[in-house]
């Protein structure tokens, strides 16, 4: 079934003009496809560590018709199991589908049906009646299976693939680059979610390019210019602000960090409140904000923009210190190279700055192919023991809600759902230069799903 074509696809052929078919969002069977060819072999962010601070914290994490338990056994160990009862398939943990995730602390699991019960390394502790079965039920067979789980970042991730690669080969070359930003040492800062109508890849899509700004936000464009590149890094894929004129590139300007239009002391502070302000107090600090508002007064008219940006971030770091937040050292090569936000396959993408980054995940909705679970969660630096405390949030897709830039984002998304059905639809037709990460995508995904690969346009579509 796999269309080999998909192993051909170079990097340099992204930049070229392709299409890939709709299937693979609006199709049941893909859906139901998925489960088994993706999600049963691939890593994926199931949570933070955050989430599981002391020993005998456990979450739990559903994706399609699996649910699976991840616990804190030791200060520095964590175990994943399939949330099952090997006796006759009860979850252990009930995970209703109104909630995003079950949280707790347990010294054992018992099952609510026949009260087989389960420690924290899923050996079977309890079996009502074991003489019953004669001698057959061995010790592994009433254990729980175990789901393999890593680190990485303070995030959690599980693959229930025993062969799959590791969780450092996964993220290469992607963890090269943003290891540097330090997001184990970022908490919540706000966490939501939504059933939203349309399936995962149309939502997670939404947020892999700047393209849409001007469309989609045109009040942001009175601040600056969205111009933007994206390129792949393996599996995963980066973006960044570009310059249509390679003359005015400039040291930061590919990130959420930069200048905005005319006057960059008075520019910079526009660019950074409105992103805040806009962003549900997301995609910069308040430590940034109030930097940047001192620029006119710190910095003389006609002071280059590079400066101005090199003056704003040292202002803020000193800012942030004084508070007790310290800023990891970024080399400048690395932090031009991170660009504005990262896709990690499959479905996570992370804004980044220096001590925040705003990030989404998307999830499959059961198995309705017009339907995920869209969430959203901002995390920064604070001083130790300053963080909020913090919970899911089910939160109606508004902007009193989620801010006014991601509500006109999900003024878009149902829309694209119902528009790839129309008999009119000829086919996608990604930008070449500014949106590499989706195409990138879809050739990563068209490996694991046997279908769906990019095609350049004139070439017959599959």
């Amino acid at each position: 079934m796999t269309d080999r074509y998909a192993d051909h696809l170079t990097d340099a052929d992204l930049g070229e003009a392709l299409t890939y078919p709709v299937d693979a969002f609006i199709s049941r069977e893909y859906a139901a496809a998925e489960n088994e060819l993706l999600w049963s072999r691939v890593w994926q962010m199931a949570g933070r560590e955050e989430d599981v601070p002391d020993v005998g914290d456990f979450i739990t994490y559903n994706i399609g018709d699996e649910s699976i338990i991840i616990i804190r056994t030791a200060p520095d160990t964590l175990k994943a199991y399939y949330n099952v009862c090997p006796h006759r398939g009860r979850q252990l943990i009930n995970t209703p589908d109104d909630v995003n995730c079950v949280t707790g602390m347990r010294r054992t699991f018992v099952c609510g049906f026949h009260g087989w019960a389960f420690n924290r390394e899923g050996k079977n502790v309890n079996i009502l009646d074991k003489d019953d079965w004669n001698g057959a039920l061995t010790d592994d067979r009433t254990c729980l299976s175990q789901v393999r789980v890593d680190t990485w970042g303070g995030w959690i991730y599980v693959n229930m693939d025993p062969a799959a690669e590791s969780l450092q080969e996964f993220l290469r070359p992607a963890a090269r680059i943003l290891d540097h930003f330090e997001f184990d040492k970022m908490r919540y800062k706000w966490r939501q979610w939504t059933v939203y109508p349309c399936n995962w890849k149309t939502a997670i899509e939404a947020f892999m390019e700047p393209y849409h700004v001007s469309g989609t936000h045109p009040q942001l464009l009175k601040y600056g210019q969205y111009y933007a590149y994206s390129k792949p890094y393996g599996l995963h894929g980066v973006s960044g602000f570009d310059e249509r004129d390679a003359s005015f590139k400039m040291s930061q300007s590919s990130s959420v960090t930069r200048a905005g239009l005319g006057d960059p002391r008075i520019s910079t502070y526009e660019l950074a409140r409105e992103n805040y302000e806009t962003v549900n107090y997301a995609a910069s600090t308040e430590t940034l904000v109030n930097a940047a508002k001192r620029l006119v007064e710190e910095l003389p008219e006609g002071t280059p923009a590079a400066d101005v940006i090199a003056h704003w971030l040292a202002s803020a770091k000193a800012d942030d210190a004084v508070r007790g937040v310290i800023w990891p050292e970024i080399p400048p090569d690395i932090m031009a190279e991170a660009g504005l936000a990262w896709s990690l396959f499959p479905n996570q993408t992370i804004l980044q700055g220096v001590t925040f980054a705003l990030c989404y995940r998307v999830r499959p909705y059961g198995d309705d192919p017009n339907k995920c679970i869209f969430e959203s969660y901002a995390l920064e630096r604070y001083p130790d023991g300053a963080e909020p405390k913090t919970e899911w949030v089910c939160a109606e897709p508004t902007a009193d809600n989620w801010g006014s830039v991601l509500a006109q984002d999900f003024a878009n998304m149902e829309w694209v759902q119902k528009g790839m059905k129309s008999r009119g639809f000829r086919g996608t037709l990604p930008n070449p230069h500014q949106e590499q990460k989706i195409t990138n995508f879809h050739r990563h995904l068209s490996r694991f799903m046997g279908a769906g690969v990019p095609r350049k346009l004139e070439q017959p579509n599959p």
